[in-house]
């Protein structure tokens, strides 16, 4: 067989049934080794969206998603798609074609040293200089993407060796146990939190995985801790739990930093310095426990004292089995903040103002969506409201990116999301600016005969950069965009457009359009005004319970 067939099955052989992708010249036998096989193309209208595509489904499932693309410009509109998964820990095999390496008539034309390009931003890339090695590469390429922590990796197939005859066979994956912590490790940890007067439970993106998720809640109901999340962390811990503290959508001044300003000893699970900080370590403030696969990455803002390394979920374990309650333990300063989050979560919920109040799009999804249906937002304004408001009540339910924070992500990570469940519901929320970087996706959307809803938030505007502008004093400028009726904008690619003309019409509107098949576009006007009160510094002042 050719080394393109080698290749499909070494992807076979990983569980891979579905590519991402947008083909070139140069992939062709590639491509018509999957029809052959019956692997399943699903052709996007930019690599970008094929990438986030990928680097969702991975992250949905940790298996490694897979996107294709071509070289020269293929490749390098990968990049963004590349950092998006690895700096999220997403599990992603990217695919790319080369002209051939042994005899090439055509120069340099489109040739640019993607290897090179892929090395910063990927946990492995390489050549595939032979047939012979295509079963060990992918076999190394899906080892280094999935195991902990995840993210991008990358192979390059040249035409002429995807033509190579061979006799290779793939490499089945073997069975992998991680390391557990040792019992040194987690007896320090035990007797820090038993010995603490006000411990509390951060949750960070590392935690969010399946045992880890249920071990956690059992840790929760069993020793009784309050806990509280980063972004990436929400939902692994049904956040209408009553010792559910909130999200550190800010790094301070927010009803959860009281709590970590009343604790002594926060319990880290999962945490991951790539996000942006929950709260900031000052030296001899509090002990801070440090439980990931690997050892802490130490900075300015996070230097924990105690660290326990091994899997998360079975150190998890071991510490709720050790510590139990404590009857010593006093938590009135965390009722008091929850108490005070409690009232400004509600206020906004029903304000009738429109264009809508952010708090009130957040209610209007929350009430339309299943607990297990799936909010994919992109990046702006938007996503802190969401990420403070939104009561996730299941894991990797409410996708938002707090690592690279790209724009454009938003409808392609839906969409991907849908492959995956097709029978969840599916929303994404997306700013204006950020739906019009990947909008073309409609299209494949359209295509695939997708269940899917799309809410554009429009300011008309890039509104985070505009609200960071006037925080610092500084006058409006460079910040404000035009924008296509999206209700015909969406009819052209075949789906159907929606402009409510109020609040209660919005959600009456994502209600139905959750409910019937295709495709729909939401056209929703939204009012920023309110972010410096509830999103600025010392937000909390201005909702005193």
């Amino acid at each position: 067989m050719k080394a393109s067939d080698l290749f499909v099955k070494a992807l076979e052989a990983e569980g891979v049934r579905c590519v991402y992708g947008l083909p070139g010249e140069e992939n062709l036998d590639l491509l018509e080794s999957m029809r052959a096989a019956g692997m399943r193309l699903v052709l996007t209208r930019h690599e970008q969206a094929a990438g986030f595509m990928a680097a969702t489904q991975g992250r949905l499932t940790g298996r490694a998603g897979v996107c294709l693309a071509t070289l020269g410009p293929g490749a390098t509109n990968l990049v963004t798609a590349a950092a998006y998964a690895q700096l999220g820990a997403m599990p992603m095999v990217m695919l790319t074609g080369q002209k051939p390496i042994k005899v090439s008539k055509q120069g340099h034309f489109q040739i640019v040293d993607v290897v090179g390009m892929m090395r910063p931003l990927t946990k492995s890339t390489r050549t595939l200089v032979s047939a012979e090695h295509v079963p060990s590469a992918v076999r190394e390429a899906f080892r280094r993407a999935e195991e902990e922590r995840p993210g991008a990796t990358h192979l390059e197939l040249p035409e002429d060796v995807a033509r190579e005859p061979t006799d290779a066979a793939p490499l089945s994956p073997g069975v992998l146990r991680r390391p557990v912590a040792d019992e040194a490790s987690i007896a320090q940890a035990v007797e820090t939190i038993a010995s603490a007067r006000r411990p509390l439970l951060m949750i960070g993106a590392g935690a969010n995985r399946k045992l880890t998720s249920e071990m956690l809640r059992v840790f929760v109901d069993r020793v009784g801790m309050p806990f509280f999340s980063t972004q990436m962390g929400k939902g692994v811990v049904d956040e209408s739990h009553s010792l559910w503290m909130g999200t550190a959508a800010l790094s301070d001044g927010d009803f959860v930093h009281r709590a970590i300003e009343a604790s002594d000893c926060i319990v880290n699970v999962g945490h991951d310095v790539i996000e942006k900080p929950p709260f900031v370590m000052r030296d001899g403030r509090r002990t801070v426990v440090h439980l990931n696969f690997s050892s802490a990455e130490v900075d300015p803002v996070y230097f924990p004292q105690v660290q326990v390394t091994g899997d998360i979920a079975n150190a998890v374990w071991r510490i709720a089995e050790g510590v139990g309650p404590r009857s010593h333990w006093d938590f009135t300063p965390f009722e008091r903040a929850r108490a005070g989050l409690d009232a400004q979560l509600t206020s906004g919920a029903v304000d009738d103002r429109f264009p809508i109040y952010p708090a009130r799009l957040v209610a209007e999804v929350r009430r339309a969506m299943p607990d297990d249906g799936i909010v994919c937002l992109d990046n702006g304004m938007y996503k802190l409201w969401f990420a403070r408001y939104y009561r996730t009540r299941r894991p990797n339910t409410l996708l938002l990116d707090n690592a690279l924070a790209t724009m454009g992500a938003g409808l392609p990570s839906a969409i991907a999301a849908k492959l995956v469940y097709p029978r969840r519901k599916v929303l994404a929320v997306c700013g204006d600016g950020g739906f019009m970087m990947n909008s073309q996706e409609l299209e494949t959307a359209v295509r695939l005969k997708l269940d899917l809803t799309v809410v554009v938030v429009r300011d008309d505007g890039y509104g985070m950069i505009r609200w960071k502008q006037g925080e610092m004093g500084l006058p409006d400028f460079g910040m404000t965009l035009g924008n296509p009726d999206f209700v015909r904008y969406a009819e052209a690619y075949g789906a159907r457009g929606h402009r409510p003309a109020s609040a209660t019409e919005f959600g009456a509107t994502l209600a139905r359009c959750l409910e019937s098949g295709g495709v729909h576009v939401i056209d929703l006007p939204i009012d920023y005004s309110d972010n410096a009160r509830a999103l600025g510094a010392g937000a909390e002042a201005a909702f005193e319970p």
